[in-house]
């Protein structure tokens, strides 16, 4: 099974977004070094908590920062863009680091419908939901399938040439199980968002049409996992992210609070603050805890490869717990 790192570059309480970029780019080269298959950053618009507005910019100093590891989206949100500006970014960005680019797509907004409303560029009217539409444009592009009578036919002579991205497709719904499924597309489920996606990774196994980038299905679960030296610990290390789940759900958005103030946060409101509402799976212990929740996860979802995501307070709380994972999974750097 390979393991593999989601980054959202969170920003922690009495440091700035510079900071977190700044980790977002040691933790690259430190999961490089410990042999973690794919490093992928997010996009999230319009909160406090997260960096991660650009993910194409983070992916090109990523990029600079390493040597093997694959680097890539979790993901664009298409919904935003003009697919033939995704398509181009991405071909320059395969163009400088070979064999490395994934280009994950999804649906969400990654923010709130105000700020995704701010994002247009015409705003006389709310952007049209044509995913399906703008997906199959993005394919034609990177593929260079556009049909020649097509007005946009020339425009697939992209920049980078023969070297393209490897195209994923995100999502935590049905939906997005069948889309992926019908194009012939790897699969990222995120069951940090939605902890009952394992009947929808068997839908797209089940459905999956084999295209000419993909022979069978291929399924990555990303989850978010806390590792530290005992159960106490991690579950008092998670505790930080657990305090900004709980206010993210009434809609209050807040930068990653010290674990003292999370654990009395956590203490007022009771145990199950961060899932009174909505349910979540955190994968949260000591090595072995962790080992056998990753493995039951990716058994759940019959997938390949599982994605990591991880929040904490202090970085080197999170430096360390990625540590811990890769050691109990004995990866090795390529």
């Amino acid at each position: 099974m390979k393991i593999s790192i989601l980054d959202q570059a969170p920003i922690s309480e009495g440091s700035t977004g510079a900071d977190a970029l700044r980790h977002s780019l040691e933790l690259a080269v430190l999961a490089e070094e410990l042999g973690y298959t794919r490093y992928w950053v997010a996009e999230h618009h319009g909160t406090p908590m997260l960096a991660c507005a650009s993910p194409e910019v983070l992916i090109a100093a990523i990029g600079a920062a390493t040597k093997h590891i694959r680097i890539g989206s979790g993901g664009v949100m298409l919904p935003h863009y003009s697919p033939l500006k995704v398509a181009e970014t991405f071909s320059i960005l395969s163009a400088l680091y070979p064999d490395r680019i994934d280009l994950g797509v999804g649906r969400a907004p990654g923010t709130d419908q105000s700020t995704a409303f701010a994002l247009q560029r015409d705003r006389r009217q709310p952007a049209p939901d044509d995913f399906p539409q703008q997906l199959g444009e993005l394919l034609a592009y990177l593929e260079n399938k556009m049909p020649a009578g097509h007005p946009f036919a020339r425009l697939a002579a992209l920049p980078g040439g023969s070297h393209v991205p490897e195209v994923w497709l995100l999502g935590s719904s049905a939906q997005s199980a069948l889309w992926a499924a019908d194009n012939g597309l790897p699969y990222c489920f995120a069951d940090f968002i939605n902890p009952d996606g394992a009947s929808y990774s068997r839908i797209y196994r089940e459905r999956f049409s084999p295209s000419d980038t993909l022979a069978a299905p291929r399924v990555v679960v990303a989850c978010f996992a806390v590792c530290a030296a005992t159960d106490e610990e991690a579950q008092r290390i998670a505790s930080s992210a657990r305090m900004t789940r709980a206010l993210m759900n009434e809609g209050k958005l807040l930068r990653v609070p010290p674990v003292e103030r999370a654990l009395q946060f956590l203490a007022e409101r009771g145990p199950n603050a961060d899932t009174i509402n909505r349910p979540r799976r955190a994968i949260v212990g000591a090595p072995e805890t962790v080992k056998q929740g990753i493995e039951k996860l990716a058994e759940l979802y019959q997938a390949q490869e599982v994605m990591i995501l991880t929040t904490t307070f202090e970085h080197s709380a999170r430096l360390r717990s990625y540590e811990l994972i890769a050691d109990i999974f004995q990866t090795k750097p390529a």
